[in-house]
């Protein structure tokens, strides 16, 4: 196993249970402990997990993994999530997509869409997101619009008062929101500010807002608001998410789609 898909196991196995002992991590990754605890203290030194004596536990409330380190996360649900979304884009809209690991299933699943093949754009996709544009820029049928910014490593998204002016001067159909939580009072929230902040302007120019989140994100909050849950029209989720989450979702005035 490489030291990249070794650091990445050891990531995901962090998140999921929030403590790691250096033993039981060299037996689930088939390495000796050694490695791990060199693996440790190279992942600590890069502030992606605090060391303990004879393990590691996660960063903190804010930390938050870099997307690279997210993909295979609930893959599995965020692909069906995905195809939902992406049947409810219609031909010729003008889709935003915001960045993050759903996202970018979403952008795929629009990719393979056959009634998405042709057409003079079958689709204008307006992202911030790096990764999904040099993904979807190979498809001519697509009309590609990237806003401007400042890259932000951890999520490949663009922020920033550059983003501003070109969201600034757009209109779209639909918005397709990536998020860090979403809880039926305290409406859509980010890790950063910044990403906030563009991603709300997204939703602002947007007639009908989808929010794509897997049933992990339900009822939790993070630092940095987005929008409002009454300004979201319709959740796709997966089919693990609380019943009664779900139901408040809905009395809140959301279609909930759970996949």
């Amino acid at each position: 196993m490489s030291r990249d898909a070794r650091w990445k196991s050891l990531l995901e196995l962090l998140v999921e249970r929030g403590r790691l002992d250096v033993e039981e991590a060299a037996a689930e990754l088939g390495v000796s402990a050694a490695t791990i605890r060199r693996d440790f203290d190279q992942l600590a030194e890069q502030q992606m997990l605090v060391r303990t004596r004879g393990g590691a536990v996660v960063h903190g409330v804010s930390y938050e993994l870099p997307l690279r380190y997210k993909t295979a996360r609930r893959a599995s649900e965020k692909q069906r999530i995905a195809r939902a979304v992406a049947e409810l884009v219609t031909p010729g809209e003008a889709v935003g997509l915001t960045g993050g690991t759903t996202t970018t299933e979403v952008a795929r699943s629009l990719a393979v869409r056959a009634d998405l093949a042709t057409g003079s754009p079958a689709l204008t996709v307006v992202t911030n997101a790096l990764n999904i544009a040099n993904e979807l820029a190979v498809r001519p049928q697509f009309k590609i619009v990237l806003t401007g910014g400042v890259a932000r490593p951890q999520s490949y998204e663009l922020i920033g008062p550059l983003a501003d002016g070109v969201l600034g001067q757009v209109s779209l159909d639909v918005a397709v929101l990536g998020v860090v939580g979403l809880d039926p009072d305290h409406g859509a929230t980010a890790h950063d500010e910044a990403e906030a902040a563009i991603n709300r302007l997204l939703c602002e120019r947007a007639d009908r807002v989808i929010v794509a989140a897997d049933s992990s994100k339900l009822g939790h909050r993070a630092f940095a608001r987005i929008c409002d849950t009454e300004d979201i029209g319709t959740l796709v989720t997966d089919s693990a998410a609380d019943q009664a989450t779900l139901t408040r979702f809905e009395e809140a005035g959301l279609t909930v789609i759970a996949v």
